[in-house]
């Protein structure tokens, strides 16, 4: 399992969506989160809680143009030195780096195909407290036309360990931070099919949330607006997994590991 506390490991998850309060309703139904504002100077930011710990976070959309969607943290000490390994490594920064009140320092950033993504560098909120458990992060996976063009540009980025795990017709690279331990991937680099990319596919980041019953759970999301993208199926000594949009359009998936 994968250490928050890793240079390059995944340490905060968002949600930007057009209406906070629908789609904390939907995700409470979901995984039995509450919502927590993060207070009136926020702008309508709040906190994802379960058990009283942070499991990610919601906000109004901000960014001109932005659709509903999940976005990925990575850790970096250096946020501002990290947003110029983006531009060298042929990515772009959005928005930032800036100081996010006394909490810590965030960017916005777009990788060389196109898949958005941030950067926290922590303060006084270091990051998310429950992951790996029922109801939080367990994984991410990237969407991208080309895997080995991405496992270039990320490991520019953060360094990140590299192993190719590809399946007959399914090109697949496992991602970890450099600090990991051998079993600390934090992630998967997936390329697109061509026929995912003729219908409409494009590179961007999503997260894999544990649950203890995921056609249960699956089942939920479907009955209270959300489109299947795939529906539950078993994966070999990985575990039960499924995807799908949010009643707003924001992609995510959930598994019940087989280890679970």
């Amino acid at each position: 399992m994968f250490r928050t506390t890793d240079v390059g490991a995944p340490i905060w998850l968002d949600l930007g969506t057009p209406d906070t309060e629908a789609a904390a309703a939907f995700y409470r139904k979901l995984f039995g989160w509450q919502l927590r504002s993060a207070g009136p100077d926020a702008g309508g930011y709040g906190f994802f809680m379960i058990d009283g710990r942070m499991a990610g976070a919601v906000g109004p959309l901000t960014e001109q143009g932005a659709t509903s969607a999940w976005t990925v943290y990575f850790r970096t000490d250096d946020a501002d030195a990290t947003a110029r390994a983006v531009v060298q490594a042929g990515g772009a920064v959005r928005v930032g780096p800036l100081d996010i009140f006394d909490q810590g320092r965030m960017a916005a950033l777009t990788d060389s195909a196109g898949a958005r993504f941030g950067v926290w560098q922590p303060n006084r909120t270091t990051g998310l407290e429950v992951v790996g458990e029922p109801n939080s992060l367990v994984w991410t996976e990237l969407y991208t036309p080309d895997a080995a063009e991405a496992g270039r540009f990320y490991r520019s980025v953060f360094d990140w360990r590299v192993e190719d795990a590809s399946m007959p017709q399914v090109t697949y690279l496992i991602v970890a931070a450099q600090a990991a331990g051998p079993d600390g991937g934090h992630g998967g680099i997936m390329q697109l099919a061509r026929e995912n990319l003729d219908a409409g596919s494009g590179p961007e980041w999503h997260p894999y949330i544990e649950v203890a019953d995921c056609d249960a759970v699956f089942a939920t999301a479907t009955a209270n607006g959300a489109t299947e993208l795939v529906a539950p199926v078993s994966a070999p000594k990985i575990g039960r997994l499924a995807m799908f949009l949010d009643p707003f359009g924001a992609q995510i998936a959930v598994i019940t590991s087989a280890s679970s």
